[in-house]
């Protein structure tokens, strides 16, 4: 007989491709997923599976090269890089419109409200919208706004949602944590892809953050002050990676930082010449991820499932989502190799 199972889904940018195979490892062993509970990625990925789409949807995201990524990406001016509106937006066509109280196994989705400052689980309503506000990553896609509520992802306050999955009463919990560290004998698997539209990929993200403001330090005096700068214009000016043939590598980066040599801005100050990431963007997610890996921790000490899944959180960035095939076989690979450990204690 086959063992029910309560699968939690945590937060971690495009990590959370590895929970499609975490799925497909569970499905191969005959393991029946009983109840989703997820945060962010693990939102979506929990609420297509539950909505029995998750073939279609991996095969999607499997097809995607860097350019078709790159077409994914409508770029915002406003509270995030990103609208999302057309990732999402084939996600719909996917899905289909349909409620959460509707779907084959009990969901829930994870986001934040900013506005009061507190967890929201979806578990009922619109599927879509739940998804689409557990995954807003402050700074790179934009909040979703629910009447006076501005939700954004869930991964603010709870990056591992155990909580709503304890009462389901099921065989086991599992849980896939998407910010593990100490696991340096898993790599990510090596698919070649064309370096040339990888440079464009990581130009445009380089651009994005430069639109958000960017540090610089005033030059004239000795203080140690750090201050901001607009920097939008330079998105605006950058050669469009849609259009522009050279070769990336012979290319200035759209946010390259200056540094203390380079010609000062209009307002005398030079860029300070500061160690990690280069713009806004990747600070900001690069601290949202710290935060989580420590709130993850809490919530496994609280509420320990009976199998923790952990995908290390180094083998790639929060929005190279072009990797899913790769992580998609990493995930896969991380779950047999948990199982089989489990399996083997309990003969």
């Amino acid at each position: 007989m086959s063992k029910r199972v309560a699968l939690v889904l945590g937060s971690g940018g495009a990590r959370g491709y590895a929970h499609i195979g975490v799925i497909e490892e569970l499905e191969a062993r005959g393991y029946e997923i009983a109840c989703i509970a997820g945060c962010s990625m693990g939102a979506v990925i929990g609420g297509i599976y539950a909505a029995g789409k998750l073939k279609e949807y991996s095969d999607w995201t499997q097809s995607l090269d860097y350019l078709d990524v790159l077409r994914l990406l409508d770029v915002s001016f406003r509270l995030g890089a990103i609208r999302g509106e057309k990732v999402f937006g084939r996600i719909r066509e996917i899905v289909g419109e349909i409620d959460i109280e509707n779907l084959s196994i009990p969901f829930t989705a994870v986001a934040t409200d900013l506005t009061n400052q507190q967890e929201i689980w979806f578990q009922e309503g619109c599927l879509h919208q739940a998804m689409r506000a557990s995954a807003a990553i402050p700074s790179l896609f934009t909040p979703v706004v629910q009447g006076k509520r501005m939700l954004v992802d869930g991964g603010l306050l709870n990056p591992l949602p155990i909580v709503p999955v304890v009462s389901a009463h099921c065989d086991l919990i599992i849980a896939v944590n998407l910010n593990a560290t100490g696991q340096a004998h898993y790599q990510l698997p090596v698919i070649e892809r064309p370096p040339a539209l990888k440079g464009r990929f990581d130009q445009l993200m380089s651009g994005l953050g430069a639109r958000l403001p960017s540090f610089r330090r005033k030059a004239d005096d000795d203080s140690d002050i750090l201050l901001l700068e607009d920097r939008s214009h330079e998105v605006l000016e950058a050669p469009n990676p849609w259009i522009d043939e050279a070769d990336p590598a012979e290319q200035q980066p759209a946010a390259a930082p200056e540094t203390a040599g380079a010609p000062k801005s209009a307002s005398g100050s030079r860029v300070a010449d500061l160690a990690g990431p280069a713009s806004l963007l990747e600070l900001i997610n690069q601290s949202f991820e710290v935060m989580q890996t420590s709130l993850a921790q809490y919530k496994i000490a609280g509420y320990p499932p009976d199998i923790l899944v952990n995908v290390p959180k180094r083998v790639c960035r929060f929005f190279e989502f072009y990797k899913a095939p790769e992580l998609i076989m990493l995930g896969r690979q991380i779950a047999s190799d948990t199982l089989d450990k489990y399996e083997n204690n309990e003969r």
